[in-house]
C-alpha cells in the first residue's frame, strides 16, 4: 500500500562514519511530534478553547505567584 507523497515523511541521519541513513514514514507518525490529533479536512479548532486556557493558564501563574513572599 503506497502513501500519497505529501504524507511521506523523511529523515536523513549521518553516521559516525559518514554514512547516510534514510528513514521514510507516515507523517503523522515523526518523533518529534507528541500530541497530534488527525482532524478531518476543513476542521479548525474553536477559537475559545485558546481563549480559555489563556485565561486558565494566566489565572494559575498569578495564583502560583501570590505565594511569594515580598510581593507587593
Amino acid at each position: 500500500m503506497r502513501m500519497a507523497a505529501e504524507n511521506i515523511y523523511r529523515h536523513e541521519t549521518v553516521t559516525d562514519t559518514g554514512t547516510v541513513k534514510v528513514v521514510e514514514m507516515e507523517a503523522s507518525r515523526r518523533p518529534d511530534v507528541l500530541f497530534r490529533v488527525r482532524r478531518e479536512e476543513g476542521h479548525e479548532i474553536s477559537a475559545w478553547w485558546m481563549i480559555g486556557a489563556f485565561v486558565l493558564f494566566s489565572a494559575t501563574v498569578v495564583f502560583l505567584l501570590s505565594g511569594v513572599p515580598g510581593s507587593a
